[in-house]
């Protein structure tokens, strides 16, 4: 186990640049916090490269002695120039980023994200389809980087079981996908009552929007059926993770009548 005081590390400036996504294309690795997510991580198949501990969990670090990592311990001050969180929960690590699933090995059920932009929107998301049994997350441009700590934390670990894809062009895709059979349900405030929609068949791809512009027009075209959820009372609309999570598990339920 090694020991490193300053925050001049090399290593210690290699995890702190984890924190943006300049540094996570630079170095092809992600931050991930916790012992419990760590845990999770290695349990999936990740790969940790560096793990840091303060000194207070020093024992929390032994535990991944055999992980093939490199362990460190630093003084609390050196880990929480590293951690995104306010109070970091006394273990931290660098992990070899996964490589997202080509688009024509896309699983049967996946969510598609067209410019979601809040971290804790999208990692909720992510874990709420892990849930509720959606297969793959879909990525368009705008979105909040999957990889992120903000992202990964809310994810709670299902943004290491649920695998993600990357669409420099959503549109594009999920036409592609149409192609290949899938039908594309789009949330959108003028789409049709969300219980009412056509049977989509075994393979579909649920399009959640952007929190404030909701879907594109170009998303909105390569769509095959727009649905929103009725508003009954007096809000005009959802948070975009708990429409999803609402429209996610109806989905489900009703594939499994």
């Amino acid at each position: 186990m090694e020991r490193i005081t300053s925050v001049k590390n090399p290593a210690i400036r290699g995890l702190k640049a984890l924190r943006d996504g300049k540094g996570r294309a630079e170095s092809g690795c992600f931050l991930v916090e916790g012992e419990v997510m760590i845990a999770e991580a290695l349990s999936c198949g990740l790969r940790a490269q560096v793990l840091l501990a303060d000194e207070a969990h020093a024992g929390a670090a032994e535990r991944f002695a055999d992980s093939g990592a490199r362990i460190c311990v630093a003084p609390r001050s050196v880990l929480e120039a590293v951690c995104d969180t306010r109070t970091p929960q006394g273990v931290c690590a660098a992990f070899t980023q996964p490589a997202p699933v080509p688009l024509d090995a896309a699983p049967d059920r996946i969510v598609a994200l067209d410019g979601t932009q809040d971290p804790g929107n999208v990692g909720t998301i992510w874990r709420t389809a892990d849930a509720a049994g959606f297969q793959g997350m879909l990525f368009g441009p705008g979105c909040a980087d999957p990889l992120s700590p903000k992202v990964q934390r809310a994810a709670m670990g299902s943004g290491f079981r649920v695998p993600f894809m990357r669409a420099d062009d959503l549109p594009a895709a999920l036409a592609a996908l149409r192609a290949r059979g899938y039908a594309v349900l789009a949330s959108d405030l003028h789409g049709a009552d969300f219980y009412r929609r056509p049977d989509p068949g075994r393979r579909f791809a649920l399009v959640i929007g952007n929190e404030a512009r909701g879907i594109s027009d170009a998303v909105r075209e390569a769509a095959t059926t727009l649905v929103r959820l009725p508003m009954r009372g007096g809000a005009e609309s959802l948070n975009a993770a708990v429409a999803a999570g609402i429209m996610m598990y109806e989905l489900m339920r009703t594939q499994e009548g």
